[in-house]
This record gives C-alpha cells, sequence and structure tokens, in this order.
C-alpha cells in the first residue's frame, strides 16, 4: 500500500496541495481549543490525570485531522481515523468506571466490545445503504444517556442530558458530514469543516461531563468531614 497515495474523499477539495482545503483545515483548530480548555481544568480537576488524558487525545486528534486536510494522502487519513478511535475507547472504557465503578480489568472489555458493536452497527446498515464507522458512537451516546436515565444511584441521573445533548450534537454533525458531497454544486466548500466544529463541541461535553462525575465522585476529605 502507497501510504503518500493522494487522497479526495472532500467537496472542498479539488486538487492535490497543501492548502486543498482551507475550511476543512483551520476548522479543526475547535478540537485544539477543546483541549486547551480540558487541560486548563486540570488545574482544579479531582483527577488532573484524567483532565490531562482528555486534553492529549483532543490534541492528536487535531494534529491528525490538521495534517489530514492540509496534505490529503494516505498516512494522515489514517491517523485521522486512527485518533478519534483512540478517544471512543476510552471512553468507552472510562464510562463504566466513572459513572458505576466497574473494576478497571472488567472495563476494559467496554473496548473490545465497541469494537464488535460498532462492526456490526456498519455492516447492518451498509446493507441498507447507509455505511458508516461514526453511527455507533451516536448510538453510544443516547445509550450512556438512557443508562444513566435509569441508575438507580439518583446522583447519576442528571447527567443524562449531558449525553443526550452530545448525542443530538453529533446527529447534526454526521448528517452535515454525510451532506458534504450533495452539496458541491451549491455551497463549493462543502460541509465538512461543520463537522469537526461540532465534533469538537461533543468532544469538549462528552470530556468536561467526565470530569464533573470525578469532582462528584472523589471521596470526602478527612478535613471536610470534621467539618
Amino acid at each position: 500500500m502507497d501510504w503518500t497515495a493522494y487522497v479526495d474523499n472532500y467537496c472542498e477539495r479539488i486538487a492535490p496541495g497543501l492548502w486543498g482545503e482551507p475550511l476543512n483545515t483551520v476548522s479543526n483548530l475547535a478540537f485544539l481549543v477543546a483541549a486547551v480548555l480540558i487541560w486548563r481544568k486540570a488545574r482544579t480537576a479531582a483527577d488532573p490525570r484524567l483532565a490531562r488524558t482528555l486534553a492529549v487525545l483532543l490534541g492528536l486528534i487535531f494534529l491528525a485531522s490538521t495534517a489530514f486536510h492540509a496534505l490529503a494522502v494516505r498516512w494522515a487519513a489514517a491517523a485521522d481515523s486512527g485518533f478519534i478511535l483512540v478517544f471512543v475507547l476510552y471512553y468507552a472504557v472510562l464510562f463504566p468506571r466513572l459513572f458505576f465503578g466497574v473494576r478497571r480489568r472488567l472495563a476494559w472489555l467496554a473496548a473490545p466490545a465497541f469494537i464488535a458493536f460498532t462492526a456490526l452497527v456498519t455492516a447492518v446498515f451498509a446493507s441498507i445503504g447507509f455505511g458508516s464507522s461514526y453511527l455507533a458512537p451516536l448510538l453510544g451516546l443516547f445509550a450512556f444517556a438512557l443508562l444513566l436515565a435509569f441508575a438507580r444511584d439518583r446522583t447519576l441521573r442528571p447527567y443524562w442530558r449531558n449525553f443526550a445533548l452530545a448525542g443530538g450534537v453529533f446527529t447534526v454533525s454526521l448528517s452535515l458530514r454525510t451532506a458534504d458531497h450533495s452539496v458541491c454544486g451549491s455551497f463549493p466548500p462543502g460541509t465538512h469543516f461543520l463537522w469537526h466544529l461540532l465534533n469538537a463541541c461533543v468532544l469538549y461535553l462528552v470530556s468536561h461531563t467526565a470530569l464533573r462525575r470525578a469532582e462528584q465522585a472523589r471521596p470526602a476529605s478527612p478535613a471536610a468531614d470534621r467539618a
């Protein structure tokens, strides 16, 4: 396989070149903004390591997606998809640990389970003409919302709104990504840059929600117990 081969997947790109997708490239700054905001939360977060890990993963998505849309080559496309997958799998493992106290050795099973779920969902929807690996994360967000909405622990229930909102925004985002080639005739830049902007909002929201939950789940300090 030629990893330096040219890739033309988006409405905005009409020829090879470093600046062939200006909107798609610059809009990736939204991921950088999300990464910086989450990194800054490490100063006061209950779990600074979690904040930094999420920020680094967001930063890697920024770098890979920027490289892909600037260079339009196969290795950058693989890096773009790869780092998004890393974030999704990390969060799939984090969710049961953080919200339901599942042990680490069991929580890691969420990663292969999610990969299998993605393969199944992609195959099913591909059979009706809509194959996308992003449908599984979309369904996952709404599944998280349902799990929290009906959780026995009432302190978890308010978080369902965050994941429902993230799912709603991601629904719009995925629709815009799908519509990119359909609008080329009337809007040459396409809609993929909006996918970046909205996805950055989704990733920031789920990252911020994880940090809020970590703060809530933090054991009270001895000083607080004595107060």
